[in-house]
């Protein structure tokens, strides 16, 4: 029997591994991938608070966000609406059936919760990458990347009411493409494989220099993976604040309500989310390299 296909929005900036994403999802970047009937919004360019955005990490994808390969620029264009217009919209249109998966920073969500106050309920779930629960930031000792870009917006969404899971750093680093891996993609015959062997160069070297190590890490994609297969991770409970301003700008805390507290604190009957803790990384890792290797 036919069962309908989960209903996703991804929102993301521009990025290699968010262009794995892409691609496991399977439409890349639309164009490349001949996706056309995707629509494309465009998302805000400053912050929540109308601030600049806080970082481009051009070292990391390049100065393009594709590994410098300067690729040439799309034919198409993004719908009138904007980003949070279209989230909006498509929550209104399909209640409970849509799962909005957030891979940069929470700007565009933030922004629909303040717009229609019935959002919260109309969206079925909120997966977001993001944070560095009990582990150092990616940015800095404090923060995470997504987070760091626009903190302020981060604990709206965390703080919102609605279904949200988070998959931070400290989930995302055990899921790891070796150096012999993309040798291996070098060789296949995927679709896409040599597109994304010639955007690779960049991330690896980055990552060879800031971490020490003969490989990258696929946070884009295990993020992804929570939507769709949850099943391969598990979870904790509880309130997560972020911290908007100061040194530790970007942190994310979890509250993990095993202790009452007799003051009232800014955790305080503040809802719920899930916070990924473990996850089966052989399993993402496979699931991964299958679709790359063989679409």
């Amino acid at each position: 029997m036919a069962t309908d296909l989960k209903k996703i929005i991804i929102d993301t900036d521009p990025g290699v591994d968010k262009i794995f994403t892409l691609c496991f999802c399977g439409f890349l970047l639309l164009e490349i991938a001949g996706r056309t009937d995707v629509p494309v919004a465009e998302g805000s360019h400053v912050t929540i608070t109308q601030g600049t955005k806080l970082r481009i990490a051009d070292f990391v994808h390049g100065a393009d966000g594709l590994g410098n390969q300067n690729f040439h620029p799309p034919k198409g264009k993004p719908i009138k609406q904007s980003a949070a217009d279209f989230i909006v919209e498509q929550a209104n249109l399909y209640p409970g059936k849509i799962t909005v998966v957030a891979l940069g920073p929470l700007t565009n969500i933030a922004l629909a919760i303040q717009q229609d106050p019935a959002f919260v309920k109309n969206i079925g779930q909120i997966v977001i990458l993001g944070g560095a629960f009990a582990v150092n930031g990616n940015v800095n000792p404090a923060a995470e990347a997504n987070i760091f870009g626009d903190p302020d917006a981060a604990d709206i969404v965390f703080t919102c009411g609605a279904d949200v899971v988070a998959v931070g750093i400290n989930v995302t680093h055990q899921v790891v493409m070796t150096d012999a891996d993309r040798d291996k993609l070098v060789c296949s015959n995927g679709k896409h494989a040599q597109y994304l062997c010639k955007i690779l160069e960049v991330y690896f070297s980055y990552h060879h220099d800031a971490y020490n190590t003969k490989g990258v890490y696929l946070h884009d994609p295990t993020a992804l993976l929570v939507a769709v297969n949850p099943s391969l991770f598990t979870y904790m409970e509880g309130v997560v604040r972020v911290q908007t301003s100061g040194i530790t700008r970007g942190l994310t805390l979890l509250y993990n309500k095993q202790k009452r507290f007799a003051e009232i604190t800014e955790w305080s009957d503040k809802p719920s989310v899930k916070v990924a803790v473990t996850v089966d990384a052989p399993a993402v890792y496979k699931l991964f390299m299958d679709r790359l290797m063989d679409s």
